[in-house]
């Protein structure tokens, strides 16, 4: 299996059904098998072979989502680069890949333009426009390519997509990821998640990564994936009324975005069956606000390294037997998936007690094969015969996953351990706060000092020693903030990430 299986099983369920729109406008499963047939061809007309890495550089795009399909028919690996990224950051991950080929978008042109000199292994440059200078244009490109065969080929050791790590805390590593982990990753989410007749999934947050790896599932069930070009939280909650979306998925911050726009109320959202967050923590305050007001929602946790379903939590889990929200579970991170080993290990490897905190490590077939061009990053993920996350959680009696920070994230003050993500919870908590971040920064007198960077909703208003006063009435003064201060904006990502290194490379003393 590649991944134009997915496709091609959802072409078998009817190839004049839409597979991909944008603005009104489809393009069939027939049209997309096609498209991913003369891609295939035009590859190996420019010397890819099975095993090559092929970037593609574009905002989220029918076409250009397409590709990913050529690629794998010609066995070669899709390498999804952010257009999102600063150039530094793409062209790291491009030389580190090794691509041989890049698509890209004319708006990328002066950063192809920039990067392009740095990559000695990239050898075709091809242009989703008019051929110019410095690339051949798609078109060109594939009309150049006989039509005499199929390219259908199956690619070296299996790996199928090349992902770039976050990039929050350095260089980012490169997670090779083989068809078995994607398949794993589909499997997961059809036995998990409610799907009832032909889903219609509307794609707002970027393709290159969770939103993406999610239309593979849809497809398979001979799907519509919606398209969206670019961020406009009033034109998603107009699409979904308009199309009568039934599957989505968000990152919370987006979330937060669309509970506070006002045409949420007046929107029809009852054709949603599924409404995924994931990507971040999410304040359990707006997620049983998201229930009340939008309905279905779904939990999905995972990392690049073992593709979005670690754990999950389906709809109706939110809720218990009388229908009321369940609040413990909505402080969750749902339950381990089918398909995947969960245990919390200690720092010797050894599984601790139920309820212990320690290290979320997994296995299974989710799992990655390594890190591209990295055995000692590998090595090092992967002690103990598990997959080591980063992550500290705990499983409770009825075998719920919580995650209670990311290890890197924990502070320490004044021999105590604070978790971040527990007094962002209680900062979430606040009716002021829109978003919050909490680090923790050097203290001669408790090592380190909790501290707390706020953003407000539009309008609202409070001082530091209200919030601070009121997560002490919560979780007490040891883990409540030392120093809150209220920010016009959080830093984040490319993919809505908050980068807890600015804010605290921002407060550190000079």
């Amino acid at each position: 299996m590649t991944l134009a299986f997915y496709l091609d099983k959802g072409a078998s369920l009817g190839p004049d059904a839409p597979c991909l729109t944008l603005r009104g406008e489809s393009m069939s499963y027939g049209d997309v098998v096609d498209l991913s047939h003369a891609v295939a061809r035009a590859l190996r007309r420019s010397g890819v072979r099975p095993g090559d890495k092929v970037g593609i550089l574009s905002a989220n795009h029918p076409t250009s989502f397409a590709c990913i399909f050529g690629i794998a028919r010609a066995g070669a690996v899709w390498c999804p680069i952010n257009p999102r990224n600063a150039a530094q950051e793409n062209a790291d991950l491009l030389e580190l890949f090794d691509c041989t080929t890049l698509l890209f978008q004319p708006a990328f042109d002066d950063l192809v333009a920039e990067i392009a000199p740095r990559l000695p292994t990239l050898t075709t440059r091809v242009r989703f426009g008019d051929t110019d200078d410095s690339a051949v244009g798609f078109d060109d490109w594939c009309a150049a390519a006989a039509a005499d065969h199929a390219v259908d080929d199956r690619p070296v050791e299996d790996v199928v997509a090349l992902v770039g790590t976050g990039g929050t805390t350095g260089r980012p590593k490169g997670v090779m990821l083989t068809d078995r982990n994607l398949q794993t990753m589909s499997s997961i989410v059809l036995m998990r998640y409610p799907f009832d007749g032909r889903p219609r999934y509307l794609a707002l947050a970027p393709l290159t990564h969770a939103a993406g790896v999610l239309c593979f599932p849809i497809m398979a069930l001979g799907g519509e994936i919606v398209v969206m070009d670019h961020p406009d939280v009033g034109e998603f909650l107009a699409l979904v009324e308009r199309h009568r979306i039934t599957h989505t998925f968000l990152p919370p911050t987006l979330i937060y975005m669309v509970l506070a726009h006002e045409a949420l109320d007046t929107t029809d959202v009852s054709s949603l069956q599924c409404f995924w967050y994931g990507a971040a923590p999410i304040s359990t305050t707006r997620l049983a606000e998201a229930l009340d007001r939008m309905g279905p929602m779904a939990q999905l946790f995972g990392q690049s390294e073992a593709p979005m379903m670690i754990s999950t939590l389906a709809p109706d889990e939110h809720r218990s037997p009388d229908g009321s929200i369940d609040e413990t579970r909505l402080a969750s991170a749902g339950f381990p998936s089918p398909l995947v080993a969960v245990a919390i290990l200690d720092e010797d490897g050894t599984p601790v007690p139920t309820g212990t905190r320690g290290e979320v490590c997994v296995r299974g077939p989710l799992v990655m094969a390594g890190y591209y061009r990295n055995p000692e990053a590998t090595a090092a993920a992967s002690s103990h015969g598990w997959h080591h996350t980063g992550d500290i959680g705990y499983l409770d009696d009825d075998g719920l996953l919580f995650i209670v920070d990311r290890a890197k994230d924990m502070i320490i003050t004044g021999g105590f351990n604070v978790y971040s993500a527990e007094v962002e919870q209680a900062l979430m908590a606040h009716d002021t706060v829109r978003d919050c971040a909490v680090v923790g920064l050097p203290d001669e007198k408790w090592g380190e000092k909790v501290t707390a960077v706020v953003l407000l909703h539009d309008g609202a208003s409070t001082t530091p020693g209200d919030l601070i006063d009121f997560v002490k009435s919560r979780i007490g003064s040891v883990k409540a903030p030392k120093q809150i201060e209220v920010w016009p904006d959080l830093p984040r990502s490319t993919v809505g990430k908050i980068l807890k290194t600015d804010i605290r490379s921002a407060l550190a003393p000079h």
